[in-house]
């Protein structure tokens, strides 16, 4: 028996089997602060939080799972994620990247369902007014480390450690700590982000490295006024510290150098 040679002319899609679906499961990352309650001022606490909502609907109705949805015909993978991200947020994401695809067979009740995973990264300005979409009960930020021991739906647990070792890769290879900061920022604000993302983070000698290593240099840069003054606070602390902001420079590290 001859195997029949798909071209052009004979071709069909029905000789193929489709997936149910193509979702997209977006894992929101913002970091919560607290302020001391301490006669000094002080830096604040931070904790690395994620957005998760509590399903309505069947599979998994009143579990929590991480926000998500299927991918319209008329869009693109990202797009949808773009789409979910702004319905769960009330905004345009400002840093929204792929990471991952979620293929294991059973991984959902409904069928074949291929998941596209997005990590996201939100300021936790965003995120204070943030409502539950149609097809959730609720709406909640949960600690990384709380949210890292409940049961979700799907395989979004697994989503979810995959994503968070993905921010920890980043965080200390590119500037993605500026998404959790303010424009302005002191060098101890961006020390503490850095290690509210990686715990285990420790460099004594993180001021120099950051301003003065030849391969970091030109990664932020002093805060000026617009007379070219230097710009400082002492919102966290007795002494005026200087103000530092990102410039738009990536930097070009290697594992060899």
């Amino acid at each position: 028996m001859k195997t029949m040679i798909e071209n052009e002319s004979n071709y069909t899609p029905s000789n193929y089997r489709t997936p149910d679906g193509a979702p997209t499961d977006v894992v929101i990352f913002t970091i919560v602060s607290t302020e001391r309650l301490a006669v000094k001022k002080s830096m604040p606490t931070r904790e690395l939080y994620v957005l998760l909502i509590q399903r309505k609907v069947w599979p998994f109705v009143g579990q929590w799972a991480l926000p998500g949805g299927f991918t319209r015909e008329t869009e693109t993978i990202y797009e949808c994620a773009q789409r979910e991200l702004k319905e769960e947020t009330g905004v345009e994401p400002m840093h929204l990247e792929y990471f991952n695809v979620y293929s294991t067979p059973g991984r959902d009740p409904r069928g074949w369902i291929i998941s596209h995973a997005f990590l996201a990264l939100v300021n936790e300005g965003v995120l204070k007014d943030r409502k539950a979409a149609v097809d959730a009960m609720d709406v909640r930020l949960f600690s990384v480390s709380e949210a890292l021991t409940m049961e979700l739906a799907f395989d979004h647990h697994q989503i979810l450690v995959d994503a968070l070792l993905k921010i920890r890769l980043q965080m200390l290879s590119t500037t993605i700590a500026k998404e959790f900061l303010p424009a302005e920022f002191t060098i101890s604000e961006l020390y503490q982000v850095i290690q509210t993302v990686v715990p285990e983070f420790e460099e004594k000698n993180f001021i120099r490295k950051i301003t003065s290593t030849q391969s970091r240099k030109g990664i932020i840069e002093e805060a000026r006024d617009r007379n070219g003054e230097l710009k400082s606070s002492n919102l966290h602390s007795q002494r005026a510290a200087q103000l530092y902001r990102f410039t738009d420079h990536e930097p070009q590290l290697s594992i060899y150098s």
